[in-house]
């Protein structure tokens, strides 16, 4: 009980202390640390135990060979193997954050560092992350989506198309705008596939935003945005198949200017994706399984509403990425303020819903989630 205080009163402190790094803040998988990145390197800053912190990499270790400078880290992935760290550095802003970098690999045995993407333009980078096994990297750089072997470093670009007006694996700004959208692409469970959005923008004129703050003259900001009457981007869904290096296309209803796909992830069986589908006036949400061998795809539920319908609001607002399996996923949970409430649901790959939160609440988080075949409990 004291350890739990202990942490207890620890992170709040951190989370009053700055908002907007706690936001940011890495913990390590147990949840009794975080990752800290300083002068010396990347800390690990054990909560449970103060004044016990460890180095996870010294400032020498990110000098990369040429340099004399370390690498300025944001964010860094540990390996599904545990053999390297995947590092995020040099990063720029689009739109609002700071998604776009270079990206490194740090290899734990031989204590090299190693840089992705060369001959790709500097900073470019966005998104990367492990295959499942952790033998590869797939990234986006200029709205093209590649994969990288870490054996060596050998570039396969799956998508040929990227422009600023046809956008693989990435959003544009009306998407991250609405929907909070950024990181536009998924390796299937068994590291087989990646399925990824096509947004296709040629058709969608600028708006000029005037920046009257950045200097003491204001100057005009191009953003590609469809006023009323005009239409948003298309939008499908493409599968990347690495065995046979072919794309397919989900067949997917709906005309592709005029419904929003804001969430996209794979099955856990690896076989097929589940995604939301909005209408343009957000009053309609149809849930879609699409296989993802042949395409082909049904629509397991949808709901409409008279005013307007949420993207199955997350638990963490800032990201609608991610997927609430249960019962082996057989079973997910879906939000909806359909009778009046947001309360829970859960939903089986046929489309059958089952209320969960029943009593007259708004739903913002649950703490702790246990499912039964009988029960359930929070």
């Amino acid at each position: 009980m004291k350890k739990i205080k202990k942490l207890t009163i620890i992170a709040l402190y951190v989370l009053c202390l700055s908002p907007l790094a706690a936001q940011k803040t890495q913990w390590t998988p147990d949840g009794n640390a975080y990752y800290s990145f300083t002068k010396k390197g990347v800390e690990i800053v054990d909560v449970l135990h103060p004044g016990k912190d460890q180095t996870l990499l010294s400032i020498s270790e990110l000098i990369p060979a040429g340099s004399s400078e370390a690498l300025q880290i944001q964010s860094f992935q540990i390996s599904p193997d545990d053999k390297s760290l995947l590092l995020f550095a040099n990063t720029k802003k689009v739109w609002r954050d700071n998604t776009r970098g270079d990206y490194w690999i740090f290899d734990k045995n031989t204590k090299k560092l190693t840089q992705l993407g060369k001959g790709l333009p500097a900073s470019s980078l966005m998104f990367a992350k492990y295959s499942p096994d952790g033998k590869k990297v797939a990234y986006v750089s200029k709205h093209n989506i590649y994969i990288e072997d870490l054996s060596n470093n050998q570039l396969t670009k799956i998508t040929a198309d990227g422009t600023d007006g046809m956008i693989n694996g990435t959003f544009d700004w009306v998407y991250e705008e609405e929907f909070g959208t950024q990181d536009g692409f998924r390796w299937s469970p068994d590291g087989n596939k990646i399925a990824y959005w096509k947004l296709d923008a040629r058709g969608t004129k600028n708006f000029l935003m005037i920046n009257n703050t950045h200097s003491l003259y204001s100057f005009t900001i191009p953003v590609e945005y469809p006023k009323v009457g005009e239409n948003p981007s298309g939008c499908s869904i493409w599968f990347y198949d690495l065995a046979s290096k072919s794309s397919k296309k989900a067949d997917i209803a709906g005309d592709e200017m005029q419904n929003y796909i804001p969430r996209m992830e794979w099955v856990p069986d690896s076989k097929s994706v589940i995604l939301q589908q909005l209408n343009r006036k957000q009053n309609q949400s149809k849930i879609i399984v699409a296989d993802a061998n042949s395409g082909n795809s049904k629509t397991i539920h949808t709901e409409t509403d008279a005013a307007w319908i949420d993207i199955k609001s997350r638990w963490n607002d800032n990201d609608p990425s991610g997927w609430d399996w249960i019962e082996n996923g057989k079973e997910f949970l879906w939000l909806s303020e359909k009778d009046g409430w947001r309360h829970i649901y859960k939903i089986d790959m046929n489309g059958k819903e089952t209320l969960i939160t029943k009593d007259a609440f708004d739903v913002i988080q649950p703490e702790f989630l246990m499912f039964r075949t009988n029960k359930s409990t929070f």
